[in-house]
């Protein structure tokens, strides 16, 4: 018998390569924007951003991208361009033949994503498996790391064997340790866990996923 019976994933970062989708979109939109340095100041503004306030992604995306060249000293004159972007944003090479291995072998799988649904339904094509389960922010009127997601999820999921995988230190390993659910970390750029986030399994890809659970 399989330890678990369903999978849950976070999805920009883990599933979606999300750093490329942001930086080709600043490059678009303010090709003097050093890539880099644009990655790792939206990273420190998104956070910040979703916890003042409970707003809709595309608007948590715009507020950033707004902050991000006002860092830069940088006026973007129409900062929405990041929320359109994002129905284009691509997955990882290795995300849709992980995803249909352990479909194969019987898993069910769920998303769990800071994201509002129509933005999702973008993101949807791009994936080659159906999901029995898919929470959203707009859903549950918060943000991870906070707890809505993931509670919502353990109501729909019940007394069924629930593993959630995210790429996400922060947002997803510490909180789902916290609630004693077992967690996979996939661990894409080889960082060292926060306290509290020492996760169940860790992985580099969801290859590596895929080979350890399929």
């Amino acid at each position: 018998m399989q330890k678990f019976e369903i999978i849950t994933f976070d999805c920009y970062g883990t599933l979606i390569d999300w750093e490329s989708g942001i930086a080709d979109a600043f490059h678009d939109a303010a090709p003097e924007l050093p890539r880099e340095a644009v990655l790792r100041t939206y990273a420190s503004i998104e956070p910040l951003v979703e916890t003042e306030q409970y707003r809709r992604y595309r608007d948590v995306l715009t507020e950033s991208a707004f902050r991000v060249g006002d860092a830069f000293g940088v006026r973007i004159a129409d900062p929405t361009f990041l929320a359109r972007s994002l129905p284009s944003w691509k997955p990882f090479a290795d995300t849709n033949p992980a995803l249909e291995r352990l479909r194969d072998a019987g898993y069910r799988l769920g998303i769990l994503s800071n994201v509002d649904r129509d933005l999702f339904a973008g993101t949807r094509k791009h994936f080659t498996v159906d999901f029995d389960l898919i929470v959203t922010a707009e859903d549950v009127g918060s943000y991870k790391p906070a707890s809505g997601h993931f509670l919502a999820a353990r109501e729909r999921i019940g007394a069924a064997r629930w593993l959630h995988a995210a790429q996400s230190n922060y947002h997803d390993i510490v909180p789902v340790n916290a609630m004693g659910v077992p967690t996979a970390w996939v661990n894409r750029r080889a960082g060292t866990p926060l306290p509290g986030g020492v996760p169940t399994y860790e992985v580099r890809d969801m290859a590596g996923l895929a080979d350890l659970l399929a």
